[in-house]
């Protein structure tokens, strides 16, 4: 099978030695996004609410570059810093993913990349 390397410039570039998507058969496996602003590749200003919208943006940027969107996505993983947030991460996450409503697993972790609150994967079919 020939995997193919999945690369948008909305989206922020890889910090390390990884892809931001491999779409492997019909399916798209996007790395972790945090939220990085893509232009300066800088955390965004704000809370939880804030860094998770970003963390989506990038998300949504990513599966657009394969031609998907957040209805293609069926297993997505949150890791946050802080479960006192989940709340907080729900409501910003359901704008994005609307009526889909995809498998997902939630854990709070000691750290992430650049001390950020959350950090989100996600698998989607495409075509």
């Amino acid at each position: 099978m020939n995997n193919q390397i999945i690369h948008t410039d909305n989206a922020p570039k890889a910090i390390g030695p990884y892809s931001q998507a491999v779409k492997a058969g019909n399916l798209l496996f996007v790395s972790g996004q945090v939220p990085f602003d893509p232009a300066t590749m800088e955390v965004v200003e704000g809370g939880v609410k804030e860094q998770t919208a970003r963390s989506l943006k990038n998300v949504k940027a990513i599966l657009e570059e394969a031609g998907a969107t957040f209805a293609d996505v069926v297993k997505s993983t949150v890791f946050i810093k802080d479960m006192n947030e989940f709340g907080q991460i729900n409501e910003v996450y359901a704008e994005y993913f609307g009526d889909n409503k995809p498998a997902r697993a939630c854990v709070e972790v000691a750290r992430l990349p650049r001390d950020v609150k959350v950090e989100i994967e996600v698998i989607a079919v495409v075509k």
